[in-house]
């Protein structure tokens, strides 16, 4: 069952344009020799990189109404408001290439599960949890995933 955040996503996406994909898909054709698409693909990963780091700085003002004594309710919702606009632009990112959201943050949260150390403790070290002996990176399940939904899309259009 698709979530209400998904569904709004799609619905932010088609209303102003952005891309929606239904399966994994670079939207510029790659192996084009020209190169024109690729750059294409180059420009765009640029350009969102861009907006997370001007994003990104907009913390800055938080911390400023930290220490300008701010009330806390004011804090938590610049704060709110902060972190969700980072996460919509993600998932929006996200939709573009055809990329399933929770899909992939399941596969990546059961990953961030895998790096207790071998007690079963977790350690931090400035503030990032670091990898224990039983870790194990989400990119090799992902690619299975996507080779699956690729698939899956492969045969829908042969049908």
């Amino acid at each position: 069952m698709i979530s209400q955040f998904a569904k709004d996503i799609r619905k932010f996406n088609t209303m102003y344009g952005l891309p929606v994909n239904d399966f994994p898909t670079i939207p510029f054709r790659l192996h084009i020799d020209k190169g024109t698409t690729r750059q294409q693909l180059i420009d765009r990963l640029k350009q969102f990189k861009k907006i997370l780091q001007d994003e990104i700085k907009e913390v800055d003002d938080i911390v400023d109404k930290v220490e300008a004594g701010e009330e806390p309710l004011d804090i938590l919702t610049d704060l709110a408001d902060w972190l969700g606009d980072i996460q919509v632009f993600c998932a929006s990112e996200m939709l573009k290439f055809g990329l399933d959201n929770e899909m992939v943050l399941s596969v990546i949260m059961s990953s961030n599960f895998s790096k207790l150390q071998a007690d079963g403790t977790a350690l931090m070290i400035d503030g990032k949890l670091q990898k224990g002996p039983g870790y194990w990176k989400p990119e090799p399940k992902l690619k299975r995933l996507l080779q699956a939904a690729l698939h899956a899309a492969e045969e829908g259009e042969q049908t």
